[in-house]
């Protein structure tokens, strides 16, 4: 079994040879990313090759990353994604791995431009939905990344290029704009140029030695879109003729220069290039071409001083040139160096717009891969949505709903269909202590709410719960919202009508037996103090992940133990919640806190001397004195459908018995009749409201 473990693991040739038969040697990739090139015996870059936990750590299931080694070729296509390593508890005990490996590897073919979708263009795996969404995404993200920064795709994060502001206009003259940077200055003198050529064939040959701080040229250069810069240096006029020719995405820098070099020099007039001038932009470089020049006259600027050249040279939009990022106008000095030789020299001037110019977009921000998951499992968050709305509903209107219990038993038998089928077996969503485990390791190792948005369904049940558990107890959800009660609760209640004999355990022993699941919360939990790991192994107490998350494929010891507990459920009800779920130990404890307590009961009759409600009770919440425990109680709320039936009730027995005596004494009187003789107890009927005695 694969752990994840830091440092990274060292990759090694063998490790690759799957995806580059021909690799021969690894070397470290030119960036800042810490991936390796592939090459062959000739030293010929075959591809990349990296582990994802280095360039895309995604927080996955577990709240850690899938670490996997991932390769792609230089087209951009994907050759290698194998596992390396995770602690995904579902796969670490339950699934087996090589099905995430075959999963991982159905990415390779694929370019990392395309968008690979789980369950259209990828299968997905039952049981770890999640997991299979973050390892696909890590792979893409990764190799996407990896590939931008060696320049095999355009790089997906770029910053849109800056807007120009062209409604910031400010008067200036030539000392501000030097002054402020909008114009800049290079300076170069002959010494400096001559320096560049020293041990050079071209540092003799047919050349005239000049003074070394005589100067060789003096250029200034600026970029003319912005209104303060264009329009002062231009004229208004001519600045607003220049915008006008500019199509969309081309813009204008000046250069202006004096000294004993030309920077446009002749060759432009034989070839139409401009070959003494260059501009650079990170790794794109324009060229410039006659058709691209435009002769500047005389400055409109105050205090310009005067120039030998003064052109305009348009930067086109096929060069994608962003002016919020800096840029650098290249000189180049040729030289002789023989009769058909020459040697070249480059000087660079470096340029910045000034902020005040340009309004920069905000960056593009990846979307976090649960807002995927959220959006894609839409249809699911709306049908829990409505089933908890109900569930709220019950809650709160509990006092009415039990009042017709032809109404509101078949209510939670529905209900107990749609949590292990929907809840359950279709969307997946068991809680479980590991849950538990993971968010109080979090909260130690470092809380990040990525790892639990990361499966809608979970997170919006245990919110609930979390809420539920202030208002009510644990009973809400152990009784109404977890799959694998439901299907404990159901196989009772079809082996009830069956007429299967059911076994009471006598209630001084049951109460002993509810320490039990604490006992076992305990030891979890100080197990995963130590390993987070070795605690979701043991958590397999709980038969949800075979039960549910798996629906009874699994190997058959697993089989045995879960199918072993859902036949107790049959003779004795909710044992495994009673005495083993150390989940529902886990939710007893906060609830404590519960706000209210909204279960009645007859002062001086429950319990002393009625048992009825204690007998019924399916999972012997109610102790024999009356009292109800909340720790232990389902919230399935039989007990308030008895407390208000004056069929069933001692106390409403004779409070209706009071109520057709005082009736009949009215009617003998001359009076109306009152009260209607009872009908037969299988009719459709609302319980008399009552206070209690």
């Amino acid at each position: 079994m694969l752990l994840f473990s830091l440092p990274t693991l060292a990759i090694e040739l063998e490790q690759v040879r799957p995806g580059f038969p021909e690799v021969a040697r690894l070397n470290q990739a030119e960036g800042t990313l810490p991936a390796l090139t592939v090459e062959d015996e000739t030293g010929t870059p075959l591809g990349y090759v990296f582990e994802s936990v280095d360039i895309a750590p995604i927080p996955a299931y577990s709240g850690k990353p899938v670490n996997l080694l991932v390769g792609i070729d230089l087209e951009g296509r994907i050759v290698l994604a194998d596992i390396l390593g995770h602690e995904e508890p579902i796969m670490l005990v339950g699934i087996p791995e090589t099905k995430l490996e075959g999963f991982a590897d159905a990415h390779v073919g694929a370019h990392v431009n395309d968008r690979l979708k789980v369950g259209d263009n990828l299968d997905a795996i039952s049981g770890a939905t999640v997991t299979v969404i973050v390892v696909s995404d890590t792979i893409l993200r990764a190799a996407r990344k990896v590939a931008a920064e060696q320049g095999l795709i355009a790089d997906p994060s770029a910053m849109p290029a800056a807007r120009v502001l062209e409604d910031v206009y400010a008067p200036a003259d030539w000392e501000t704009l030097t002054g402020d940077g909008t114009i800049r200055r290079l300076h170069l003198s002959h010494g400096e140029v001559d320096e560049t050529f020293v041990g050079t064939p071209a540092e003799h040959y047919l050349h005239t030695p000049q003074p070394a701080e005589r100067t060789f040229i003096e250029l200034f250069y600026t970029y003319l879109n912005p209104p303060t810069a264009g329009r002062n240096l231009l004229g208004d006029n001519v600045y607003e003729r220049l915008m006008a020719e500019l199509d969309e995405g081309e813009h204008a820098i000046a250069v202006m220069g004096r000294g004993d070099y030309s920077f446009k020099g002749s060759g432009y007039v034989r070839g139409g290039i401009f070959d003494r001038l260059e501009l650079s932009q990170g790794n794109a470089t324009v060229s410039f071409h006659d058709r691209d020049h435009i002769r500047l006259g005389n400055l409109a600027i105050e205090g310009a001083p005067d120039f030998a050249e003064r052109d305009i040279f348009i930067v086109r939009e096929s060069a994608a040139f962003d002016p919020g990022r800096p840029w650098q106008l290249e000189l180049l000095v040729r030289r002789a160096s023989g009769p058909l030789d020459t040697e070249f020299s480059r000087f660079s001037a470096d340029y910045s717009v000034p902020e005040a110019y340009i309004e920069r977009p905000v960056p593009p921000e990846e979307e976090p891969i649960w807002v995927q998951v959220w959006r894609d499992k839409a249809f699911q968050i709306a049908v829990l949505g409505a089933g908890l709305m109900v569930l709220t509903g019950i809650m709160l209107f509990q006092d009415v709903l039990v009042r017709y219990p032809r109404i509101m038993r078949p209510l939670r038998l529905g209900f107990l269909v749609y949590t292990l089928v929907f809840i359950g077996w279709y969307s997946l969503a068991q809680l479980s202590v590991v849950n538990v485990l993971t968010f109080t390791n979090s909260l130690i190792t470092g809380f990040s709410w990525e790892s639990f948005l990361i499966d809608p369904m979970m997170f919006i049940l245990w919110s609930f719960v979390a809420v539920s558990l202030l208002l009510w107890g644990r009973g809400v959800f152990c009784g109404w919202l977890c799959p694998f009660g439901a299907l404990q609760d159901l196989v009772n209640k079809a082996a009830r009508k069956l007429k299967v004999p059911q076994f009471e355990i006598p209630f001084g022993l049951h109460e002993r037996l509810w320490a039990i699941k604490y006992i076992i919360l305990l030891a979890l939990f100080a197990v995963s103090l130590h390993s987070l790991g070795q605690a979701e192994r043991y958590a397999e107490v709980e038969p949800f992940k075979t039960a549910i998350t798996l629906r009874f494929q699994r190997e058959w010891g697993f089989l045995l133990y879960a199918l072993g507990l859902v036949a107790i459920s049959a003779f004795t009800h909710k044992a495994y919640c009673r005495y083993v779920c150390p989940l529902g130990a886990g939710l007893a404890i906060p609830a404590r806190l519960r706000l209210f307590d909204w279960l009645k009961r007859h002062r001086g009759s429950c319990g002393t001397p009625c048992q009825i409600c204690a007998n019924e009770c399916e999972v012997a919440a109610i102790h024999p004195d009356g009292h109800i425990n909340a720790n232990e109680c389902h919230y399935c709320l039989d007990c308030q459908i008895t407390y208000h039936d004056d069929r069933r009730c001692p106390p409403m027995i004779k409070r209706r018995k009071r109520y057709e005596k005082a009736a009949r004494v009215s009617g003998d009187k001359g009076q109306v009749e009152l009260h209607e003789p009872a009908k037969a107890v299988d009719r459709l009927q609302r319980i008399p409201t009552h206070q209690e005695d």
